[in-house]
């Protein structure tokens, strides 16, 4: 067509486009209130016909709008009337208006670019969201989708405001209700989708909507029936259903409490014979199943075999042909190879994982990543190819590091054929290690690949498996070749000056892979005396001072965010444990480092110079520094590491909070009650609950009668799960020397020992003899393995049937309410436990002094402690192990009434009053954490709290009840909610209401 043509055409279409906006406006002004301001302007007209007029008035002019029109401004002055007048039609009484306006509001929203709407399109959510409870099919699916349709743009901003009109209008609830009319066959499958989908973006989107949908048990049960369809976009809809309800943790572990259905589903939909949609979506639901390690192990006892099947077929691309698009190909491959993370857990998958060999999997994709390869047959294109490259490579190392990480210690890679392709892997992550050596020094690039790939070799070098570690450390021996000083040399002298930086600032990818670099050197014989006589044990006791030094908490994430889960930012209530590495990566590499040259160097005494004319600590702070990471730090591999470095200093065990309280009683003849007695006559008197509990090898035991008495002449309560009694003296073998005995009772006790090389071998028969499995592998110098649990100490058993032998003293709760008590062993009908005198006098002051006292209560069989049941029992916990049980969190706790909140918080209130007396510092500080973390601002719970927090003088905790109700005082006075305070406490509210109004404005000013 000719320019003039163009011209032409174009004119006609604005000329009909200012027609039918003529005739639209001709109809709207009968429609508008009269106002002065437009902007005000509000649809009054209830007339039926006139309604449909301007209905199909509307719908003319959108008619008219073309891609060239649309940002015309003529369109641009009309759609915030279009907006208004469709916001009041959509409110009328008559299903047949409702049903072509809900068709031409859909068109609206669905046809116009969202910029022209975003300001105005706010006005249509409300009538939207109300007509979703629509007995009209057509105006519900309608209202539906146009829902979904603005939501999908709408800013975040907005969310506050859309989510309190989504709760108004019960929205969720009527979505639901759509869904039972599908699955009972009512309506079709258009309808289902545009629900589910709508669903599906309230719960990515707003967190507290969740609760409600999973806690539905009639909907999970039509979900269970409406997944047998066929028709594989209903699957399509429901898994992802699946999934938003399993972004929180809660929901995810409602699902599993039918796994075994629901697993099957999930493994059928990511078989090779379903289309690539279905495919995806049941890895991305079996992902966010699978987020916790708890979740996880639970899935694998299900479903084991079959769920790794699916990932090996996934990574390969089994049932993609050559004509599906590279896009579906690569999803897959992405989805997949997030679920194949499982591997970073210890488990039976992995047996599976080699059995259908994984990898051979892993080695053709890194093999792909060559552009120099022979590509097979429908090979990967261009385009996977440069994602595997530059993001694939980061999930399969890190699947390698699972996989080599947990592997057993005779595990033949040859059995299954793995043996060429470990190799292959051991070659392509020594290649990349040393390839990355030269660009990241001289160009100092940082490159995330380098960085998990070296991590692979460091954990292929250091694998259980012996094949894997010789392998690793033979091929990357080759690879350094003459080079390998030199690399060496820029590692060390990166770290030194990271070390030497007055401001460290946070550590990047060349720290990362400088510091694993190290570690991978420091296993290999060849290099060993090199790095030693580089000074590299000074140096690295330098780097792991400005670790410590500067806090930083970064894990495997912050130098690879190509393996954050791409759910994590949407989920809640996720409850998973801290990983092996946690927040301390670069101080777990340093300390590992670190033990395995002072492990090559030969022993401690041979190297008094170690720490002489060190800046950086001297030895007793460096032992003391590592006894504070094993007892205040929660990351299990640095507690790990940190006990594995004392063994080389003589410190052998587990240091740890409850151990140091307990040691108290190490040697004290006060509540003693057995005697462990040696062949030379020689005698140590111990306490027999914690002998019971950390060695019960050393004990004892004669048979009971089936009946006895209790000592006030009640009859006690049978259990067979205890039908022993302790002998109170203990015979110990002749081979047993005093000297031994008394440091094993230091790691029962204290839960570590300190030895000299000269008792070390007389300690490690010992050990074995009392099976105590965690000191000899200390007293061996065992490298720890990753993923194990640090053992910490734990008396929790004591308060069992077999703890209640040694119990010398109850506490009494008081009764706060009527309520039928029985004791499993005694007939006293109070609340009440039976406990140790050593764990209280251990543990409390108060209780040291009541003991001391010769009062008649430190000999009375019951301690009244003035808390309630609830309350004592969490003090117990604390006394016993160093833990105090957790409130529920999340959307169990925001879904729960005032009053049950009010009931699960009292006993932490009334702890952290007795803390306060008994002078109990860390129970005090937690139960304050606790009771600071469920204060609101609005609700009644802030109030209740003050009012306690004030009566038990607990001033510091009724400050900040105040600073939280303080923005809410005026709404709190018209209410008349702030009468339940007496007027001191109401005045504190008022002051803070003003001060926090004087800061609000200095910040606005500041602004």
């Amino acid at each position: 067509m000719s320019k003039r043509g163009v011209v032409g055409n174009n004119q006609a279409i604005t000329d009909r486009l200012l027609t039918c906006r003529q005739r639209l406006y001709s109809s709207l002004n009968f429609g508008f209130s009269s106002s002065y301001d437009d902007k005000e302007r509000k649809w009054r007209c209830g007339d039926i016909e006139m309604q449909k007029h301007v209905v199909h008035s509307i719908s003319a002019f959108l008619g008219c709008i073309s891609a060239y029109t649309c940002q015309d401004p003529l369109v641009k002055d009309t759609v915030a009337d279009m907006i208004k007048a469709l916001e009041g039609i959509l409110q009328c009484n008559s299903d047949t208006v409702l049903i072509i306006a809900a068709k031409v509001a859909l068109k609206l929203v669905r046809d116009l670019p969202s910029s022209l709407l975003q300001s105005h399109v706010l006005h249509l959510i409300q009538p939207f969201s109300s007509l979703l409870s629509s007995h009209q099919v057509k105006v519900a699916s309608r209202c539906a989708n146009g829902l979904n349709h603005i939501l999908s743009y709408l800013s975040l901003k907005e969310d506050g405001v859309i989510w309190e009109i989504l709760k108004e209008t019960n929205a969720v609830i009527h979505i639901i209700n759509n869904i039972q009319i599908f699955s009972k066959g009512m309506e079709s499958i258009k309808h289902f989708q545009r629900m589910a989908s709508l669903l599906r973006r309230v719960l990515w989107r707003w967190p507290p909507s969740r609760y409600h949908v999973w806690n539905d048990a009639e909907l999970l049960r039509v979900l269970e029936a409406i997944r047998v369809n066929p028709d594989s976009s209903v699957k399509v809809a429901v898994l992802q259903l699946y999934s938003a309800l399993a972004l929180c943790g809660n929901g995810a572990e409602r699902l599993l409490e039918n796994g075994e259905n629901l697993l099957k589903m999930v493994v059928q939909c990511m078989d090779s014979t379903q289309p690539p949609s279905v495919r995806i979506e049941a890895f991305k639901l079996a992902q966010l199943l699978a987020m916790s390690e708890q979740r996880c192990s639970k899935m694998m006892r299900l479903c084991c075999e079959p769920i790794v099947k699916a990932i090996i077929c996934g990574l390969k691309g089994c049932g993609l042909s050559g004509r599906q698009f590279a896009k579906d190909r690569i999803s897959l491959l992405v989805e997949a190879g997030h679920l194949a993370l499982i591997t970073r857990w210890a488990g039976e998958h992995h047996i599976y994982f080699w059995k259908l060999g994984i990898a051979g999997v892993l080695s053709t994709l890194l093999l792909r990543k060559s552009h120099k390869a022979q590509q097979p047959p429908h090979s990967l294109s261009m385009e996977e190819l440069t994602f595997i490259a530059d993001e694939g490579s980061a999930f399969i190392w890190e699947i390698i590091v699972g996989l080599v990480t947990h592997c057993g210690e005779d595990f033949n890679p040859e059995m299954n054929g793995n043996d060429v392709f470990i190799s292959i892997l051991i070659c392509c992550a020594c290649m990349t290690f040393v390839e990355s050596v030269d660009p990241i020094f001289e160009e100092a690039a940082n490159n995330i690949s380098s960085c998990l790939a070296s991590r692979a070799l460091l954990m292929m070098i250091y694998s259980p498996c012996k094949y894997i570690a010789s392998q690793a450390q033979s091929k990357l021996s080759k690879a350094l070749k003459a080079e390998g000083k030199r690399y060496l040399k820029s590692f060390t002298d990166y770290l030194c000056y990271v070390s030497s930086r007055d401001e460290y600032g946070r550590p990047d990818e060349r720290t990362f892979f400088s510091i694993v670099g190290l570690t991978c050197y420091s296993g290999l014989p060849q290099y060993q005396k090199y790095v030693l006589q580089s000074e590299g044990i000074k140096m690295l006791l330098a780097f792991i001072k400005q670790c410590l030094k500067n806090d930083s908490h970064l894990g495997r994430l912050s130098f690879a965010s190509n393996l954050q889960n791409i759910f994590s930012r949407w989920t809640c209530c996720q409850t998973c444990a801290e990983d092996w590495d946690g927040g301390g990566i670069l101080m777990l590499f340093g300390l590992w480092g670190l033990a395995e040259l002072i492990h090559h160097s030969g022993r401690m005494r041979n190297h008094p110079d170690l720490f002489r004319g060190q800046m950086e600590y001297t030895e007793v702070q460096f032992i003391n520094k590592l006894q504070e990471i094993c007892s205040d730090t929660s990351i299990p591999g640095l507690r790990w590491y940190a006990a594995y470095l004392l063994s080389y200093f003589g410190v052998y065990g587990f240091p740890s909070r409850l151990g140091k309280r307990i040691g108290n009683a190490l040697g004290e003849k006060e509540n003693t009650d057995m005697q462990l007695i040696l062949k030379n006559g020689e005698s140590v008197s111990i306490h027999g609950v914690v002998l019971m509990v950390q060695c019960p090898s050393l004990l004892q035991t004669v048979e009971l009668p089936l009946h006895k008495e209790s000592s006030d002449g009640s009859s006690v309560r049978q259990y067979t799960e205890s039908a022993k009694k302790f002998k109170k003296e203990v015979h110990l073998s002749s081979h047993l020397r005093h000297q031994p005995l008394v440091k094993l009772l230091e790691f029962v006790y204290l839960g570590y020992l300190q030895a000299g090389e000269d008792l070390v071998k007389s300690l490690k028969s010992f050990a074995k003899h009392c099976k105590l499995q965690p000191l000899l592998q200390m007293l061996h110098r065992n490298r720890p393995k990753w993923g194990m649990p640090f053992p910490g100490l734990d008396l929790a058993l004591a308060l069992d049937f077999d703890g209640h032998t040694f119990s010398d003293v109850a506490l009494e709760a008081e009764a706060t309410e009527v309520m039928q008590w029985t004791c499993k062993f005694c007939s006293v009908l109070v609340p009440h436990m039976h406990v140790h005198k050593v764990i209280l006098w251990s543990s409390c002051d108060h209780f040291r002094a009541m003991f001391r006292s010769g009062m008649q209560e430190s000999r009375s069989p019951f301690i009244k402690v003035p808390v309630s049941w609830e309350a004592l029992v969490k003090l117990v916990d604390w006394l016993y192990s160093d833990k105090l049980p957790t409130l529920v969190t999340g959307c169990l706790w925001d879904n729960m009434d005032e009053r049950k909140k009010l009931k699960e918080l009292q006993p932490y209130l009334e702890l952290c009053w007795l803390a306060d007396y008994w002078l109990l510092d860390d129970i005090q500080e937690h139960c304050s954490r606790v009771i600071n973390s469920c204060l609101d601002s609005s609700g009644n719970l802030s109030l209740e709290v003050l009012q306690i927090a004030a009566r038990l003088s607990l001033w510091k905790l009724a400050e900040t009840a105040v600073n939280r109700l303080g923005p809410s005082y005026s709404r709190l006075r018209l209410t008349g909610e702030i009468e339940k305070l007496d007027k001191d406490l109401a005045d504190m509210v008022r002051v803070a209401s003003v001060r926090h109004s004087q800061d609000s404005t200095k910040c606005k000013l500041e602004e």
